[in-house]
């Protein structure tokens, strides 16, 4: 992911820092919290705004593992990330099947694509309801995390 891995993102930041996120891209840290679960908060041309953990952790991450989401954006390789388009769009039923089968990628609004697993539920739910299928693709081997 990014080259810097075991540096925790959350120590050497501060208020105006230009940051992507694998899922919403670039944005700039709007505030920091001393006293907090979530140490910073994140602010990206979409306007979304996501808290984070001092490791870079999301408030909306389920994951077990704590998933990482957010880097330095001078620290991150983007060549390791995969952008190219899909071929072809995916019918619902097979959505349905590779999502049950943990197998099914999104893309990000970064123009990422990710695991569905490692995305913000709401994110999927909402490309669903309004039938942009065009936005999910079957997972390669070494998308699977």
């Amino acid at each position: 992911m990014c080259k810097d891995n075991d540096k925790v993102i959350g120590d050497t930041i501060s208020v105006d820092d230009i940051v992507y996120g694998l899922v919403y891209g670039k944005g700039f840290v709007r505030s920091i919290w001393k006293d907090s679960h979530y140490k910073f908060e994140v602010e990206y041309s979409n306007g979304q705004i996501v808290p984070y953990t001092n490791e870079g952790v999301p408030a909306w991450s389920t994951n077990n593992d704590e998933l990482v989401t957010i880097f330095d954006i001078e620290s991150i390789d983007l060549m390791e990330y995969d952008f190219l388009p899909a071929i072809g769009i995916l019918k619902p039923k097979k959505i349905i099947k590779l999502r049950n089968d943990n197998n099914l990628c999104v893309r990000c609004p970064s123009g990422i694509w990710r695991n569905v697993k490692e995305c913000p539920y709401g994110l999927i739910e909402e490309y669903l309801e309004n039938k942009q299928f065009h936005l999910f693709k079957e997972c390669n081997t070494k998308d699977i995390k």
